[in-house]
């Protein structure tokens, strides 16, 4: 029992100490003490305890005496990192090194501080922001007809191209001082959110220039006269900018680019013996790229005559190009899916350029993927996640209201209870949508460049998007599949890979990057002990890797303990910033944060390198990353939002997907780990009374689905930001106001029917009954107009579009008698 006692105060004092990171041995050495003369533990009369005493000194001298502990353990485990950590390339450590770590950092913890989150101010709009939501986006919104643009022009009209130009779309990003609009990040969101809603065409034209390209680079890194001349030019529309960097060779490996600059002398503007750069390359999928004057271009940089220093290959380097520069080759047209933003191929042969146009000149040689590892940080934490949340809204509005007004066996289709199960997910993801994509501009807004959150936010919107807009075609089915103008959705579904392709293929960014990155960016210790290992100086590298390294045995320890009693407790015990309805999903999400942590750890310990290479477990653990971020936001957006009740039911089922998500997530990585005997200890730490998280119940997601269903406040709260015409002849205006009038005439609509049940009706036609139930005195002359009206405009919502029998292709422009 002694024996017992000795080996648990040992591991407990070490365990201590490495949580703690206690440096006082003394402090330390005289607690030992005394805990063992209170059990009688140095009595060495007894063999059992004066063994105990040895074992404890054995390990507990070499731990806390630090040069020691360097000497005897943390040497050879430093030797041990150095020959197997996988060799990293310039390019994915720029990549991992850029940005800043955020809430993913919180989660990373095991312990995520909720009153931090909160307490994170909510993103507002300006005044300024508002009337320019209010005024120019809305007018150019009802400037925009999509089907026009989509079949016919395959472009925007000029107009709509000048008015961008004129009053400052392309410059939202751009300071005041240069002409710009300077907006925050969620007034950039909240602009690309609504033009999104009305066409997928003309975000994508408004938020390419705002994201990443010349004038993201040119504010954190051109030169000061960089600046003055090309911002302003920028803001004002004078200049169409692109960026290329995909090329046929290099997609999502964007570092095997053969596009190559050499360093050297030639004639430029009439000069002679001009100190530039010679270029050739081909790229592709460059968007705004045949209609624009301005090119961003990275390619890699080659100095074999020494002219700007001593290393011949110089990196990845960005310049900003005129495109009417000789042996530039522009202008042809690639088609995404039939939605016509302006996207195409562009290739260089012997361009020459002068130094100066490398984006902030010489001393930027070589930082290019830095650069656009940093820039890509913000602006894919706002571009496609603003465009997948408008996408998601529309549909949330508009496939609602088709779901009340239509009627199948004398009952609106959305009262089917498979119909239902869809309006549940299509209402609760569009509000994870909304809540993720605020919390992600509100990272920005405060400063932050959050890399790893950027992926989570790019990834799972684009994919909730996929999930919502597919919803919305099943639920109108032959109305969602015949294209024309009263379509609203058939564009957006055609365009969803678009959006899974660009900036960072999702495959590669679930199975390579929100792990594969957060694990190194996120984690409290294992950046740092790569970092010492990497160190040139191996002594102070051993110094820096002993500290870390024993703080991440701490942290393991202690990730362990409290993962098994969360498991144990399930997580009642947690506090919580709140005591309401939410209270259990913040407990929930820690207990799942600690899993994760334990997890994230036990991967990296047991599978090293080749961890890397595991991409189904690196997918299954960023899935779990995902899930906790995404829930998070949800809880944040409800508190923001002063928790309004009749949110609970999208916040309730957003929150029980998620936790279900996690742990199926859990279960598949501990199902398919290497490790057998780890598998089996971990999920019994975790899962101590097996897997208790289930489906959000139908009870739940009927209550979320009925908000779709009928206007209300829940309703305009969750579709709030989009473009919203009056206009009947649009599609959304159209089903709004069915839906209004068939909300209203719906209790009319049951006095009928119970009349007719009632045998008090015997006209055959619907009209016929509606005027014998007047002439009864069963409704009165207006209760009848407003249910013929209600009528008219249902037939009028199920209306799908034909065409004549030589409709054809959209270059005929074959749109003659167009049934509208």
């Amino acid at each position: 029992m002694t024996c017992l006692f000795s080996i648990l105060l040992t591991a407990g004092i070490i365990w201590t100490f490495l949580y703690f990171r206690v440096q006082l041995l003394v402090w330390t050495a005289s607690i030992a003490v005394a805990l063992g003369a209170w059990t009688n533990w140095v009595d060495t009369s007894r063999p059992g305890q004066t063994l105990s005493w040895i074992f404890f000194l054995a390990l507990f001298i070499p731990i806390v005496i630090l040069p020691l502990r360097r000497k005897l353990i943390s040497c050879h485990i430093f030797r041990l990192f150095k020959s197997i950590l996988p060799t990293m390339s310039s390019t994915e450590q720029e990549a991992l090194e850029a940005g800043t770590v955020w809430w993913d950092g919180d989660l990373f913890s095991g312990t995520p501080d909720w009153n931090k989150l909160l307490n994170y101010p909510a993103p507002i709009l300006t005044n300024e922001e508002q009337a320019f939501l209010d005024g120019p986006v809305e007018e150019f919104c009802g400037m925009l007809n999509d089907w026009e643009i989509t079949h016919k022009e395959q472009n925007l009209p000029p107009e709509a191209w000048q008015f961008l130009k004129d009053k400052g779309f392309f410059g939202m990003i751009i300071p005041k001082k240069y002409g710009g609009l300077e907006f925050s990040a969620i007034a950039h969101s909240a602009v690309v959110m609504k033009v999104a809603s009305r066409s997928t065409t003309a975000a994508v034209t408004v938020m390419v220039p705002n994201s990443l390209g010349p004038a993201e680079l040119l504010l954190h890194y051109g030169t000061k006269e960089q600046q003055t001349y090309y911002l302003p030019r920028l803001a004002r529309g004078e200049e169409i900018p692109c960026f290329g960097l995909t090329g046929p060779e290099a997609g999502s490996d964007a570092g095997a680019m053969p596009d190559k600059g050499i360093v050297c002398k030639g004639e430029y503007d009439g000069k002679q013996d001009v100190l530039g750069i010679r270029l050739n390359w081909e790229k592709r999928y460059i968007t705004l790229g045949p209609v624009a004057t301005l090119l961003g271009l990275a390619f890699k940089l080659y100095d074999p005559d020494h002219l700007i220093g001593d290393d011949e290959e110089r990196g990845i380097t960005v310049a900003l190009i005129p495109t009417n520069t000789p042996g530039i080759e522009i202008g042809r047209r690639h088609f995404p899916l039939n939605i016509p933003f302006q996207n195409g191929p562009n290739k260089g042969k012997d361009v020459f350029i002068p130094m100066d146009m490398i984006i902030g000149g010489v001393d930027q040689v070589g930082q290019g993927w830095r650069m656009l590892m940093e820039s890509l940080a913000a602006g894919r934490s706002i571009s496609l996640p603003s465009l997948s949340t408008g996408a998601g809204k529309l549909a949330s509005r508009a496939t609602g209201g088709y779901a009340r007004v239509r009627k199948q066996f004398k009952t609106p289709i959305g009262l089917f209870e498979g119909v239902e199960e869809r309006l549940a997910r299509i209402a609760a993801y569009t509000y994870r949508l909304d809540a993720a994509r605020e919390m992600t501009c509100g990272a920005v807004d405060m400063g932050e460049k959050p890399s790893v959150v950027s992926a989570i936010a790019k990834y799972n919107l684009t994919e909730n998007m996929r999930t919502v807009v597919n919803d919305a075609m099943d639920i109108q089915g032959g109305a969602a599949i015949c294209l024309g103008p009263r379509n609203f959705i058939g564009r957006i579904y055609q365009a969803i890979p678009i959006s899974i392709t660009v900036e960072g293929a999702n495959i590669l960014t679930r199975s390579l990057i929100i792990f594969g990155q957060g694990a190194i960016r996120c984690h409290p210790y294992v950046l740092e002990e790569m970092q010492a290992v990497a160190d040139h100086d191996e002594e102070a590298g051993l110094e820096r890797f002993d500290k870390a390294f024993f703080a991440h045995i701490g942290f393991t320890i202690s990730n362990v303990a409290r993962a098994f009693f969360l498991g144990l407790s399930g997580a009642r015990l947690v506090k919580t910033p709140v005591s309401g309805p939410d209270r259990r999903y913040y407990q929930n999400l820690t207990r799942m944060s600690s899993a994760f942590a334990l997890l994230a750890d036990m991967s990296m310990l047991t599978l090293g390198g080749t961890l890397k290479r595991k991409e189904k477990l690196s997918g299954r653990l960023a899935d779990m990353l995902s899930h906790l971020y995404l829930a998070s936001a949800c809880l944040k957006r409800f508190d923001d939002q002063s928790r309004p009740p009749e949110d609970l039911p999208l916040l309730k089922w957003a929150c029980e997907d998620s936790l279900y998500s996690i742990q199926q997530a859990m279960d598949e990585l501990l199902r398919n780990f290497p490790v057998r005997l780890f598998a089996v200890i971990l999920r019994a730490l975790i899962f101590p009374y097996g897997k208790t998280f289930k489906r959000p119940s139908d009870d739940l997601g009927q209550q979320a689905a009925r908000i779709l269903l009928k206007p209300g406040a829940a309703r305009d709260r969750l579709t709030d930001g989009i473009f919203m015409p009056e206009d009947t002849s649009e599609p959304l205006g159209r089903i709004d106001a069915a839906l209004e009038m068939v909300t209203l005439a719906g209790p009319v609509e049951r006095k009928l029917n119970t009349a007719i049940k009632a045998g008090k009706l015997k006209s055959k036609s619907k009209k016929a009954r509606i005027e014998e139930a007047v002439s009864e005195n069963i409704i009165t002359k207006e209760q009848a107009t407003l249910v013929l009206e209600a009528d008219i405009a249902r037939m009028d919502v199920i209306t799908v579009d034909d065409f004549d029998p030589d409709f054809k292709t959209a270059t005929d422009h074959g749109q003659n008698n167009i049934n509208k």
